[in-house]
């Protein structure tokens, strides 16, 4: 009998990103918001580059909030 509510996806990694990273999903998720017009790849090399972010950790949040800001214009 499987856990019909296990979290998938991007939203998977979010524990591990909070403990590794010591901020809460809702910081990146800002940082994220905070450049509108930039394309996908192009954030997450930043929050590698410049917050030290892992390449899964990085692309995961930067997957899941553009996912949501699309979905709450939609």
């Amino acid at each position: 009998m499987g856990d019909d509510h296990a979290v998938k996806g991007p939203a998977s990694y979010f524990p591990s990103i909070e403990r590794r990273y010591g901020k809460p999903i809702e910081h990146w998720q800002a940082l994220v918001r905070e450049r509108p017009d930039t394309q996908h790849m192009e954030i997450v090399t930043w929050l590698k580059a410049e917050h030290g972010l892992g390449h899964g950790h990085a692309n995961a949040i930067v997957a899941f909030t553009l996912a949501s800001e699309r979905s709450r214009d939609a």
